[in-house]
């Protein structure tokens, strides 16, 4: 499988370099672009940086990593069993070699019924939140129970599944090897297992990435081309930022359909038709594209994106309107987007440096908290129980803030662009506070009692 053999836990605190933090470059490039002027060198190395690979990969504290955790994830991804009837493994819908999706349009479960959906990429979901096409999983953890207990995919309820695996003496012994401290077959191992295997699922090195490392002789004039296009006038990097080519967000691009996506999962008008921005690692190898695997090459995404979007109101406010572009500039775009699949068979890292995620920054002790760019500022705050917190929407994007703790639910609607959240912490404690569109968007709250 190639699969990583060295895996070491560094006790820092992980910072997505590229995945948070590129919004100042983006927008002054794309300012400079509109301009009609050539980026300075300087805006362009501060661009190509923003893209560049990180140097470790998140897990989270309550399911940290461990060599025996990701062996029985592996397992457990190739085991048919975790199908009512043996034929299905997760591996059958997200294969390496066809950028961890399956080459079809809507794939069939157990019962034979194509999919509503395509099967989505799972590489680089370490950096993700919520997850599916419309986030209605928060982790990866959660994601797990998903499609083994849809009756239109595995069908099997977990409690099957359990009583399977736990009479298999070899994989009861597994789970104990990966569990030490809960040495159980049951559901919420199985779901930790599967997720630090999936975690481990980071696209190889591409040309694009020797260029961005220092070798200008890596990609070609025309892909440097394409380059300046996607982070420029095609205005494609608003949504396929960092080094994973994704902001994680949901958008309505303009397919035409009824699927409500994100907007069935907040139950917000303002979300309705929107679904996951996909990352383009290893784009070259996951056709057709799309959540309903509509378009079949990457010329039929640029002609949807230059001509074929249906108008209405939940428009992504990201969305390019009115882009023109020519033959030859299509040509660039595409031979640009050819330089994030790797060269040769995809293997996984032989070494991935795990750390444990959590806020980037220091706490400060403010009261008001600005969104910007698809990011609060600051990102980690202090207050003392009974403190308010406003959070003013800076930004030209509709926002969705939202808290789930067993101390506080809290969900804001849509917060227009200018409107202000007030936001009451009742206890003390540690709180995330995110943008349900914008999941990447993330605020650490410390309350102090």
């Amino acid at each position: 499988m190639g699969v990583p053999t060295a895996m070491r836990l560094a006790a820092a605190t992980f910072v997505a370099g590229g995945l948070i933090g590129a919004a100042a470059a983006i927008a002054i490039h794309s300012a400079t672009v509109q301009a009609g002027a050539v980026a300075p060198a300087d805006d362009l190395a501060a661009l190509k940086a923003s893209f560049r690979r990180p140097a470790s990969v998140p897990f989270p504290a309550d399911n940290p990593f461990s060599e025996a955790k990701r062996r029985l994830g592996e397992a457990l991804f190739h085991d048919p069993r975790l199908s009512i009837d043996g034929s299905l493994a997760c591996a059958s819908c997200h294969q390496r070699g066809k950028g961890f999706a399956d080459g079809k349009a809507q794939g069939r479960g157990v019962p034979g019924r194509a999919l509503k959906r395509h099967a989505p990429s799972l590489w680089n979901l370490a950096w993700a939140s919520a997850v599916f096409w419309d986030g209605r999983a928060r982790n990866l953890e959660e994601q797990v129970a998903g499609p083994i207990e849809s009756p239109d995919e595995m069908a099997q309820p977990m409690a099957a599944v359990v009583a399977r695996l736990a009479a298999d003496p070899v994989m009861a012994r597994a789970f104990t090897q990966a569990f030490p401290e809960s040495p159980h077959v049951n559901g919420a191992n199985l779901a930790k297992a599967i997720a630090t295997y999936e975690r481990t699922f980071v696209s190889p090195e591409s040309r694009f990435d020797r260029w961005i490392a220092g070798d200008e002789h890596a990609l070609t004039p025309r892909e440097v081309a394409g380059f300046r296009l996607f982070t420029g006038k095609a205005g494609c990097v608003k949504c396929h930022s960092g080094f994973a080519f994704t902001d994680y967000a949901f958008q309505d691009i303009g397919l035409p359909g009824e699927d409500r996506g994100r907007g069935a999962v907040l139950r917000l008008a303002a979300a309705e038709h929107a679904f996951k921005t996909p990352g383009l690692r290893e784009i070259g190898r996951s056709a057709p594209y799309m959540h309903d695997g509509s378009l079949a090459t990457l010329e039929d995404v640029l002609r949807h994106y230059a001509g074929g979007v249906l108008d209405r109101p939940t428009l992504s406010k990201d969305l390019p309107r009115g882009l023109k572009l020519s033959e030859a500039e299509r040509a660039n775009l595409i031979a640009f987007l050819g330089t994030l699949t790797g060269e040769g068979e995809p293997g996984l890292p032989a070494n991935i440096v795990a750390v444990t995620s959590g806020p980037s920054e220091p706490a400060q002790k403010v009261s008001t908290v600005s969104q910007d760019e698809k990011t609060f500022h600051p990102s980690h705050i202090a207050l003392a129980r009974g403190e308010r917190l406003w959070i003013v929407n800076n930004d030209t994007r509709t926002h969705n803030v939202r808290i789930f703790d067993p101390a506080l639910d809290f969900d804001s609607g849509a917060q227009e662009p200018g409107e202000t959240v007030e936001i009451g912490f009742p206890a003390a404690g540690s709180f995330l506070v995110f943008c349900g569109i914008h999941p990447k968007m993330e605020l650490y709250v410390d309350v102090a009692p």
